[in-house]
């Protein structure tokens, strides 16, 4: 297999707005994400995401670009920028920013343009349709709710939006459009970033307007549609010419659907999938499905095995944290399961996303109230909830447990009445535990989830066999572990993980006593010795991995 910088790496997602406020607003910036790169560093990451700093009217916490070229006055300026890409590349820290390029803010002039008339140069940059027999000129329905099509009064037209209305589509059939996009890109690579994770880009193409919606699926006529493939590869092009990072946002791709996205000569480099992730918990009281949830990863797994490459995650800014709904988050289990999940996914093969606190074990957030919640899809949940007549507690038990506010909590840096965060109040409340989960308190305790990911960061790096080894999985029928081995050339390594809070029983299978019985216990949640033959009973969320040499095996 192919060896590539970005195979070898490990990313951290930063959500800036709830990283680490410098200045005192109550709001996260560039200028305290500088502040903490030597943290980054010690953790042993070699790569950040930032979600979108562009000039926005944040309606959808920045996907809502008004201009490419500038950074939104809460977060810097370009010259804050510039700082924070020097000093992290200084300290051998690559910086991948969020690429918006599906739709852009309705405040951008590109639209603010297109609105003007018919004849307008820019009319052409979204897509505008007469309406059909008074109304919309489909049926079609928007991802985050209500018709994908908005009236104009003005032009007495209908323009297309897959997300919000202040969030017009680009026509990407128009060249135009697509030479202003490229060029942009260009700008932002030549300034010396290392890549580029891209928003929504399963959306860039749209079916015949004029088709009827899909009875099943809200985005069907505009996600991954057909001929896509040419937009794909004019953009792949642009970012072929550059040594950088590519990770697609590619909702509505399956696995079998991997290699063309994310193989050898995919569109990218690799892909964040939404099998695995779609299993969240929806209501407070839904049960994780541990079976799912493995056949999810181990199917993306296979289909880019030896072809391809997989983006690695468990979490990320608009999904609770993992923690709490695919572990446990009591005082007992939090640390246990925290690093369950943190063995499970850090070994595939493929290259991990760390979401900030993750490597904390930080955990749901106990909103007390509506009032707490700044998402708009969890208000409209909410009250949805009570008409359909929901008490309070029992609105806010679910909000609590699936709103993508948990994962947008300020950072807990220490156990200060702010969290370290910020010296003022924050945007969005502070979890109330940031007094027993905080950075500065995990950097010193050398059992914390903190060190639990330094020590498999560090074991990636230092072991080929876990980085472009292949996989192939061990007792996929088993309804609470997840067991599989990463195999290269001599060195083999295997991972055995229990998923459930209940003791689970193990049996050594006999493709593994053909490989041998001198297994060594690497790493373990629950610091257990012993050897693997005699290992039949895991704990709840109990992990570990153990690693066979197969020529030392052979030569005695």
């Amino acid at each position: 297999m192919e060896k590539k910088w970005w195979k070898e790496a490990v990313g951290y997602q930063i959500y800036p707005r709830s990283f680490k406020d410098s200045n005192g607003d109550g709001i996260g910036d560039l200028n305290g994400i500088r502040e903490k790169l030597p943290y980054l560093k010690e953790l042993g990451v070699n790569f950040i995401w930032i979600n979108p700093v562009y000039d926005s009217p944040n309606i959808d916490n920045g996907y809502d670009i008004s201009n490419y070229h500038e950074i939104l006055a809460d977060f810097g300026t370009m010259a804050d920028f510039d700082l924070l890409l020097k000093e992290a590349h200084q300290l051998d820290l690559k910086v991948i920013m969020d690429l918006v390029i599906n739709h852009t803010s309705d405040q951008h002039d590109w639209f603010r343009e297109s609105a003007k008339g018919k004849d307008n140069p820019y009319r052409d940059y979204y897509i505008w349709k007469d309406g059909v027999d008074g109304g919309p000129p489909s049926d079609w329905q928007a991802i985050f709710g209500g018709s994908v099509w908005e009236y104009d009064e003005t032009t007495e037209q209908y323009y297309f939006h897959a997300f919000a209305k202040e969030q017009p589509d680009l026509d990407w059939e128009n060249e135009e459009v697509r030479k202003e996009l490229f060029s942009m890109i260009s700008w932002w690579l030549d300034k010396g970033i290392d890549g580029f994770r891209v928003d929504a880009i399963s959306h860039i193409k749209k079916a015949a307007h004029d088709l009827p919606a899909h009875e099943t699926k809200v985005a069907a006529r505009y996600q991954n549609i057909e001929g896509i493939d040419s937009h794909l590869n004019e953009l792949k092009e642009v970012f072929d010419r550059y040594d950088i990072m590519t990770v697609g946002e590619a909702s509505g791709v399956s696995a079998h659907e991997a290699e063309k996205w994310a193989g050898k000569d995919g569109y990218f480099n690799m892909i964040f999938e939404f099998e695995h992730i779609g299993l969240w918990k929806q209501e407070e009281s839904e049960e994780f499905d541990i079976k799912a949830f493995k056949e999810a990863l181990s199917s993306w797994q296979y289909a880019l095995d030896g072809k391809g490459w997989n983006a690695l995650y468990m979490e990320n800014h608009d999904v609770p944290r993992s923690v709490s709904a695919f572990g446990n988050d009591s005082k007992e289990l939090r640390e246990i399961s925290a690093k369950a999940l943190a063995l499970v996914y850090m070994l595939l093969q493929g290259t991990p996303f760390i979401y900030q606190g993750q490597e904390l074990g930080m955990t749901n957030m106990p909103f007390e109230s509506i009032e707490q919640v700044d998402a708009l899809d969890s208000k409209y949940l909410y009250h949805e909830l009570r008409k359909k007549g929901k008490s309070e507690e029992e609105a806010m038990a679910v909000i609590r447990a699936t709103s993508r506010d948990n994962a947008r909590t300020p950072m807990q840096w220490d156990d200060t009445h702010y969290g370290g965060f910020s010296e003022n109040k924050p945007w969005l409340s502070v979890n109330p535990n940031k007094s027993t989960i905080n950075a500065e308190q995990e950097q010193t305790e050398t059992t914390s989830v903190f060190h639990f990911y330094q020590q498999l960061i560090q074991l990636r790096k230092e072991n080929q066999a876990l980085i472009y080894g292949s996989f192939e999985e061990l007792l996929p029928e088993d309804e609470q572990l997840y067991v599989y081995l990463r195999l290269l050339e001599e060195d083999v390594f295997l991972i055995i993980v229990n998923l459930s809070g209940e003791r689970a029983a193990y049996k050594h299978s006999k493709q593994l006593e053909k490989l041998g019985e001198d297994w060594q216990l690497v790493l373990g949640n629950y610091f257990e010795t012993g050897k693997l033959s005699e290992l039949s009973t895991l704990q709840p969320y109990e992990a570990r991995l153990y690693q066979l040499k197969i020529n030392e095996k052979n030569s005695n």
